[in-house]
Formats: C-alpha cells, structure tokens, sequence
C-alpha cells in the first residue's frame, strides 16, 4: 500500500505561470524526496503599473511516503 501527502505551495516568478510552478517544484525537490505530481490550483500576478512583474502559482505538491519498516 502506498501513502501520499500533500503539500500546498507558492511558486512564482519574473517570466510566467509555467515558470512558476517549475520553479516550485525544483525548489521542493531539494528537500523532499519522491515527488510524483503538481496540481495547479491557481495562478495570480502582482501588477505594477499596469504590467505584470511577477507570476505566482498556487500548487498541490505530492510525494510518496517511505516505509521505514
């Protein structure tokens, strides 16, 4: 039997949306072994001056859990 959790993350960037969520998950593989999937859960911008300057995405980030027996 396998067993995943979950962990909601914030990626962003300077570049885009995909950018953001890439960079979320390379960050979270740093420290985080078996990492299997991202759900998007949704995508926002900080605006300034009428442009975006940063994209950030709300993300589900699943790993498998170890037995350690």
């Amino acid at each position: 039997m396998s067993v995943y959790k979950i962990l909601d993350l914030v990626g962003s960037s300077t570049v885009s949306w995909q950018d953001a969520v890439e960079n979320c998950v390379a960050t979270a593989a740093r420290t985080i072994d078996n990492i299997v999937g991202v759900e998007v859960i949704s995508q926002t911008a900080k605006v300034e001056n009428g442009k975006i300057v940063e994209y950030r995405a709300n993300v589900h980030v699943s790993f498998r859990v170890e037995n350690r027996d």
